[in-house]
């Protein structure tokens, strides 16, 4: 299916911000890609600046919303499990039938503007030269760094795909609901490992959920109508002055947004993990980690040690950002994120 589409100063505040970003961690060398048609450096010879204008461009954007490094780590997951990293997610439709459209991204998933305005940038250094799919895997990077100080190497050479549907979505994205077993399939089929799911899971750091997302942890946990016995009691009784219980079927016209991590939402970092240790996992695919046998061990090593985390969190990173790439003739560059050319 074609789709069509239109497509300064650093405050004190930012500037208080950004240092103590960079302060918190300086870690991860620059990592190989895994057994990946990918290469580092690709635009090197094509477009050198490639990679400074998407850092720039990032850099500008936590400037303006320091968590917005969470969206556009999302997003670069998002696009990976749908059809590989291609950039479909980015793909607009005037049927509303794209990626993009279907509820486990619109209206949630964030940082459209800022991939368009680094593609923008480039289309004026260099004509049709980086894809939509790599300046996703840029800002990803980008993120990781701007929030945690973790530092890579992006492998790049992608080429966009021409195709997006919201059909797709279901059975390639975990759902907020899944327990450890499904996760550890669901990730199983694009090639990552349980240890690898647990070390993305890191991610949720960063971030918020809709309380819609977890609210029957709060009010009916499996029909019951109680909390979910997993959860600390003060943590959900805290949960509950946030998210209202949920009036009859219908919508409640409101859906408040809550940190996946109260300990430190706006840093990449392990506390995550320790938030787990303690039962204070906001969504059931968050818990489970802790709760599962298949798991838990995993999440007492990350809790452990923030830089052991850092350099598996790279390694994986890196390895979901290979998933079912185009490359060489196939597929194309975009001139414009949001539509096929």
């Amino acid at each position: 299916m074609a789709v069509n589409v239109h497509g300064g100063v650093l405050s004190p505040c930012a500037v208080v911000i950004l240092s103590l970003v960079v302060f918190s961690l300086s870690l991860v060398a620059p990592v190989e890609a895994w057994r990946s048609p990918l290469t580092v450096g690709y635009y090197r010879g094509s477009c050198p600046n490639a990679e400074r204008i998407v850092r720039k461009t990032v850099k500008e954007a936590v400037v303006q919303d320091p968590t917005i490094t969470a969206g556009l780590l999302r997003m670069h997951f998002h696009d990976c499990f749908v059809r590989g990293c291609d950039g479909s997610v980015l793909l607009k439709s005037s049927k509303g039938d794209t990626e993009r459209d279907h509820p486990a991204n619109n209206p949630s998933l964030r940082g459209f503007d800022v991939i368009n305005r680094a593609k923008s940038r480039l289309e004026a250094a260099c004509p049709r030269t980086v894809s939509c799919a790599d300046i996703i895997a840029f800002a990803a990077r980008d993120s990781a760094y701007l929030s945690g100080g973790i530092k890579y190497a992006v492998p790049s050479g992608r080429r966009d795909g021409r195709i997006s549907r919201a059909a797709d979505i279901m059975g390639n994205l975990p759902a907020p609901v899944f327990d450890a077993p499904q996760l550890i399939d669901n990730f199983q089929q694009k090639g990552l490992s349980a240890d690898e799911m647990v070390t993305l899971s890191g991610a949720h750091s960063i971030g918020v959920a809709h309380c819609t997302s977890f609210s029957d942890r709060l009010y009916s946990f499996n029909g019951t109508g109680t909390v979910d016995p997993t959860m600390e009691e003060e943590y959900a009784n805290f949960l509950k002055t946030k998210c209202p219980r949920p009036r009859g079927n219908g919508p409640t016209g409101s859906d408040p947004v809550v940190p996946l991590d109260i300990s430190s939402p706006t840093n990449l970092d392990n506390k995550y993990y320790q938030e787990l240790r303690s039962n204070r996992g906001l969504l059931k695919s968050d818990q489970t980690l802790q709760s599962s046998p298949k798991t838990a061990g995993m999440v007492v090593a990350n809790a452990r040690d923030n830089g052991a985390w850092a350099e598996k969190f790279v390694k994986a990173m890196v390895k979901m950002g290979s998933i079912e790439v185009i490359t060489g003739s196939g597929g194309e560059v975009r001139r414009t994120c949001s539509a096929v050319n």
